[in-house]
């Protein structure tokens, strides 16, 4: 039997079953008496056996049955049965109980509700108040319980939250914007705890009517307290986004008033208040506009330097706000888009002043390029970069070409250029095809331009001549000549290595690298006439010298050469690394016939190189008195040579030849690597002891002018000096003398003295210039007598654009030469003037 307080707490929800009995004959339904509580649903096993004795004495079945047994296998009464339950309490007693059970639970639900707000324990257990909010609503009562909570809600924020914030009437948005703070996170907790407690009205009634969940109910009435009109808050509302505002720019300010917890906070209180669309974005865009505006007014005043690097932080930390106090990705859109108009298109004209730009890449400040082409890729401005950024190239290339105190280090000063531009396309620009371009593109205007290298007598021609003498600088010294702004880095390397390449670490594929850059510029030369010219005379010296650091290096150019310009432009320099091989094969002849003689051992080893003249260049013939055993061992190899190649002439060229001389000195012997024209003087003071005159020398050797002062000043004059001059002085005159330097000395047996006639005068400069002229000339008027045969008639400016396009590979001819060509052969009958039209004379 239970208690009253236990039937009034838990009123039962059991339902009766109705009991059958087990017969033979169809079963009868017994009447069921409704019982209101558990205990008496059911009677113990005493009531039971005691029913079951009353039954047998009265002869038939008992009254009361137990329900909680299985059914007997007794055969029935037959007859109306009644069921009756023991300790029923009637219906009227039980109804006014239960309606008492119910007002004292919404009682006990409303204090729960004022316990909590107030951030007190509720009396009740709150297990005990989810059960009552469970029983009120089976019972039907769902919507008395909804209307509770929203009336107690309500009040609470009306009459307690809004007073607390209000307290801080007259202070700052931002101190406004804390205290909303502390109560949005005392509600959101007290919040959690009435979502607990009416979590069944949550999951029934309120999913049911399609009415909002406790939570979202709770956010609203909030939202509602902060930025509705129903409660006249719209200064609240300014103070919640300005108080945001405030802290985004004290933020961009680095004033140490930002508090980043309350900001986060606060931007997430938006978020899931659902007002930060509507609120606070479009505020925030227009204080971020009027930020920028007066950002880029303040920084516009300085120099470009400062202003690209302070855009760039300022982008940073833009982006890094956003990422850190979970800005919307729409607001950071707009935020950049913003930034981006004011910032970078609005100051465009400052970011592309050429002037500002020339100081940056005269300086190779990358860090600052690279900043500047960001800046304006982001506003989609990159390609105007373009123009400015030719333009330097085509200023800066023109003064280096037309700069004659530094004119040796022309090619040099090029390729430095051009590699600060490559590693600004690479690390700046991203390696932009269109900045590539640009600059071959300025490159080969002001390589080619005739004005700028109006300076220099030989015009263009005298790039041509550079480029050549560059690479003869690389194939004689390997790399180790060249700057180390122009070696390669560590990107380059791994760039190579990506490539399936060697290294640019190592030393071929460094050196290979340089040979390929300077090709590039060999590239942009009309000219190629003179480049071939100097090249051919530069390689002849170091087959001829064995001054190539590489004969790899060497077919390896070659071979480049013959890619770029074809078999026609190399045919000659192919002949001379042919010749060199035949002229050593007839030399191991010409040993093996003299070892067949049997003759002695000559006092000379005569190494001799044969050449054709047609492949090689031209040299002067120098009259030189040779030693008697040397002229005898040419003798004997010129008839030899002849002997077995019948209609040949060999003309020795003496100004190329070099021996070994064993010199005797007072502190030691040494073994002298000398030119021909060193070795036949030093030979003049074999037993002399006193000094020999400019015109004793002279006389003996044959050697005369410049050939005699460049070698005299060679050997007593230079770094190695065998020889002293009377009386010293860096230059030779006719009336010095000179004696043998007794004193001389070196820790070096083999010492190799510098063969400054081998160094280019300027009238073999000159020479060579006035060749390719020539050469230009005949080839001018080879491609006229070639048109005009294969034409017959032609108009002259129709001739002339022709000529060009035929000579262009070789280099460029003004129209003015061309004119001057076509006079002359119409001079040689070649072809004749009809008007303003040529006719080809067969």
């Amino acid at each position: 039997m239970q208690s009253a307080a236990d039937q009034r707490s838990s009123p039962s929800r059991r339902r009766q079953r109705p009991v059958s009995s087990s017969s033979s004959s169809p079963p009868k339904r017994a009447k069921l008496v409704p019982a209101t509580t558990t205990a008496a649903a059911a009677a113990d096993h005493h009531n039971h056996t005691a029913g079951m004795a009353s039954a047998k004495s009265r002869g038939k079945m008992p009254d009361v049955v137990d329900l909680t047994k299985p059914p007997s296998a007794f055969q029935p009464h037959a007859g109306a049965k009644k069921l009756v339950i023991k300790n029923m309490i009637p219906q009227r007693v039980r109804d006014n109980r239960t309606e008492t059970y119910y007002q004292h639970m919404e009682e006990d639900l409303d204090k729960g509700l004022e316990a909590i707000f107030a951030g007190r324990r509720p009396s009740q257990p709150l297990e005990r108040l989810y059960r009552g909010v469970e029983d009120v609503c089976r019972r039907g009562n769902a919507e008395s319980v909804y209307r509770l909570l929203m009336r107690r809600v309500e009040k609470h924020l009306q009459s307690v939250v809004l007073p607390r914030i209000a307290e801080g009437a007259g202070a700052s948005d931002v101190d406004i914007l804390r205290s909303i703070q502390v109560e949005w996170k005392r509600w959101n907790s007290q919040t959690t705890l009435t979502r607990s407690t009416f979590s069944y009205l949550d999951r029934t009634y309120l999913l049911r009517e399609h009415l909002p969940s406790i939570n979202d109910m709770a956010i609203s009435q909030f939202r509602k307290m902060l930025f509705s009109a129903r409660y006249g808050n719209h200064k609240m509302e300014s103070d919640v986004i300005g108080g945001i505002c405030r802290l985004v720019d004290y933020d961009r300010r680095g004033d140490a008033a930002m508090d980043s917890e309350l900001l986060r906070d606060s931007i997430m209180m938006l978020y899931v208040q659902g007002v930060y669309t509507k609120y606070f974005e479009p505020v925030m865009i227009k204080t971020s506009k009027e930020y920028f505006a007066e950002f880029g007014s303040s920084w516009s005043a300085g120099g470009l330097k400062e202003y690209i690097a302070a855009c760039e932080k300022l982008l940073t930390r833009e982006a890094d706000r956003c990422m850190a106090y979970n800005l919307d990705s729409t607001t950071e859109r707009l935020l950049m888009e913003l930034a981006h108009r004011i910032l970078i298109h609005d100051y465009s004209e400052k970011l592309l002043n050429e002037g500002s730009l020339a100081n940056l890449m005269g300086d190779k400040d990358m860090k600052s390029m690279k900043g500047l082409y960001d800046l304006l890729k982001l506003s989609g401005l990159q390609k105007k970069l373009k123009s400015p950024w030719s333009d330097h190239v085509r200023k800066t290339g023109a003064g280096i070409i037309s700069d004659k105190e530094r004119g040796d280090d022309m090619v040099i000063r090029l390729l430095e250029l051009r590699r600060s531009l490559d590693l600004m396309i690479r690390d700046a620009f991203g390696k932009d095809e269109d900045f590539l371009w640009g600059m071959r593109e300025a490159f080969g205007g002001f390589m080619n331009d005739r004005t700028v290298s109006a300076c220099w007598d030989t015009g263009t021609s005298k790039i041509g001549e550079m480029t050549a003498k560059h690479i003869d600088m690389l194939l004689r010294g390997g790399i180790k000549t060249l700057p180390a702004s122009l070696q390669s880095d560590i990107q380059d390397r791994a760039a190579a290595e990506r490539a399936g390449q060697a290294s640019t670490a190592d030393e071929d594929a460094e050196l290979d690298r340089q040979l390929d850059n300077s090709l590039e510029l060999f590239r942009f030369i009309e000219g190629k006439d003179a480049f071939e010219a100097f090249y051919k005379k530069d390689l002849a010296r170091r087959l001829l010298m064995g001054r190539s650091a590489s004969q790899d290096a060497e077919r390896s150019m070659l071979t480049k050469l013959r890619g770029e310009c074809g078999s026609n432009f190399t045919h000659n320099l192919e002949q001379m690394f042919k010749d060199q091989e035949l002229a050593k094969e007839e030399l191991e002849g010409y040993k093996q016939h003299r070892q067949s003689l049997s003759e002695s051992k000559p006092s000379v080893d005569l190494h001799v190189m044969v050449l054709s003249a047609a492949a090689w260049p031209t040299y002067p013939d120098v009259r030189l008195n040779l030693p008697d055993n040397v002229a005898t061992e040419i003798e004997r190899f010129d008839k030899h040579y002849k002997g077995k190649h019948t209609g040949r002439v060999l003309t020795w060229k003496h100004s190329l030849a070099h021996c070994s001389v064993k010199a005797i000195f007072p502190k030691g012997s040494k073994e002298l690597l000398v030119s021909a024209f060193q070795a036949v003087v030093l030979l003049m003071f074999n037993g002399v002891n006193g000094p020999l005159s400019y015109e004793q020398l002279s006389t003996g050797t044959g050697l005369t002018g410049g050939d005699l002062e460049r070698t005299l000043q060679s050997l007593a004059c230079g770094k190695t000096r065998v020889l002293a001059k009377h009386p010293k002085g860096r230059d030779v005159k006719k009336t010095d003398t000179f004696t043998f330097n007794a004193a001389f000395s070196d820790p070096k047996y083999r010492v190799k003295i510098n063969q400054i006639q081998l160094r280019e005068t300027k009238e073999e400069n000159k020479a060579t210039n006035e060749r390719i002229a020539q050469d230009r000339r005949f080839e001018t008027q080879a491609a006229i007598v070639r048109i005009m045969k294969s034409r017959k008639t032609m108009g002259h400016a129709e001739l002339v654009a022709e000529v060009i396009n035929l000579t262009k590979k070789r280099g460029s001819v003004e129209p003015a030469s061309i004119k001057k060509e076509i006079e002359s052969l119409i001079e040689k009958d070649y072809i004749e003037r009809e008007g303003n039209a040529y006719t080809y004379m067969a």
